[in-house]
């Protein structure tokens, strides 16, 4: 190893290997560990003391002792265009649609405020511990490269995609009806270019036409690599407008299985009125559910069933879907996906919140081994979690009686103010002020 790109870092460390709800060796602690990164990669993460004599002279441990090291947190489903939409009133999700985000993303054609909303929207990210994203732009082009060219400058591995559609939206965000516009040239200019991936993306099958969802089928088959993300089942009102559009389909799902859209590294955000068939496809296809707790609560659309998806072996993440999601921290978002599956009748433990925003996460994208743990060659994107990072946390956690208790602590007390430090490919991209 050469001393000039090794980097060290001592700390308790946490990271997974398996589902801790169907395995119960699934992660790995460290109280005293050590995380080694070279080049931007993973060498080891181990205990202190059997890995300290094995740097290289002259290397000397960032020292992060009381805290701890987690793989960086991964959003499965969030709309950087709907930043400045934040908490914005609204009686439910059609209605909110029409009043706020509609007349918010015109604003995106303007390269300027797609570049100045990127540029903060990322900031926000690294901020709360987000290291990787799977983001919502808008039907404009320069959305998408003001994103990228933002993501590229930090060096973070993030997904995204110009949202599609062609009908039941406003004429200043209509596309040529029937076509995918400039999703193939994005693809062609951003897919795997760095640590880029490109996201095809419907907006919801209410706002594409059935050619619209046929071409994107098209598009997805010559891409095989890419990402699909769009919506489903978010809202009684939604589920019964998509029976009504397709009256053929068994079920809103059905629908975009029906246009071949279901496959591996397909997210689908909400996943809340599934059925147990509908779980069923989703496992079978290798298709991902991004649960949303925070957007879901606000716009009052339902509660997900993580029972019912458990029984289904479906693919799980967290997505914090803002603008109607109300909180960019993936710490708040756990502490509102425990109460939402405790108000369905099941139980999430902290170990488990802390699986789904980070392998479970990168197994739903189909990126295991690439970001989401500590593997040796995963991507150095990691986070430093402070738990005296509030008076009540830090008098919550002074004498925590299990990892449990910690990570839980950590998870319905904490928020942006818990990340000491985010790194991402080895570089420090954030740091907290003292």
């Amino acid at each position: 190893m050469s001393i000039t790109n090794v980097q060290a870092y001592r700390a308790s460390l946490l990271h997974f290997r398996a589902d801790p709800a169907f395995d119960g060796d699934a992660h790995a602690w460290h109280e005293d560990g050590l995380l080694v990164v070279e080049g931007g990669k993973v060498t080891a993460a181990g205990d202190y003391a059997a890995l300290v004599d094995t740097l290289p002279a002259g290397v000397t441990p960032h020292d992060y002792r009381g805290q701890l090291i987690t793989p960086g947190f991964i959003d499965t489903h969030l709309h950087y265009p709907q930043t400045d939409m934040i908490a914005s009133p609204s009686e439910g999700l059609l209605p909110w649609l029409e009043t706020y985000t509609f007349p918010t993303e015109r604003r995106f054609e303007d390269p300027a405020h797609a570049r100045a909303t990127a540029e903060f929207f990322l900031d926000e990210l690294l901020r709360c511990g987000t290291t990787t994203a799977v983001v919502y732009c808008t039907v404009h082009p320069q959305s998408v490269d003001a994103f990228f060219e933002a993501s590229e400058a930090r060096n973070l591995r993030m997904v995204a995609g110009k949202v599609l559609m062609d009908r039941h939206c406003p004429d200043f965000l209509r596309d040529c009806e029937g076509g995918v516009g400039s999703s193939a040239d994005l693809i062609e200019k951003w897919h795997k270019r760095g640590r880029q991936l490109y996201a095809i993306t419907p907006r919801f099958a209410p706002t594409s036409t059935d050619a619209q969802l046929r071409a994107t089928a098209e598009l997805a088959k010559a891409y095989p690599d890419t990402f699909i993300q769009t919506h489903v089942s978010e809202n009684k009102d939604e589920c019964k407008w998509v029976g009504e559009l397709h009256p053929q389909a068994r079920s809103y799902l059905d629908v975009y299985e029906r246009f071949g859209l279901m496959r591996p590294r397909a997210l689908f955000g909400h996943c809340i009125w599934l059925d147990d068939e509908d779980f069923a496809r989703m496992a079978a296809t290798g298709s991902a559910v991004a649960v949303c707790p925070t957007s879901n609560l606000f716009l009052g659309s339902g509660l997900f069933d993580f029972e019912k998806a458990d029984g289904a072996r479906a693919l799980l993440s967290l997505g914090t879907d803002v603008g109607a999601g109300t909180s960019f921290s993936m710490l708040q978002t756990m502490n509102e996906a425990y109460k939402v599956a405790r108000l369905k009748g099941s139980y999430l433990p902290a170990v488990r919140m802390f699986y789904l925003a980070t392998l479970g996460a990168a197994r739903a994208m189909g990126l295991e081994g690439t970001i989401g743990s500590f593997a040796p060659g995963a991507e150095a994107d990691f986070i430093v979690l402070d738990p005296q990072a509030t008076p009540l946390l830090a008098r919550r956690t002074a004498r925590p009686e299990s990892l449990e208790e910690l990570l839980f602590a950590l998870a319905l007390l904490g928020d942006d103010r818990a990340i000491r430090a985010t790194y991402s490919g080895g570089s420090l991209v954030h740091t907290r002020d003292a």
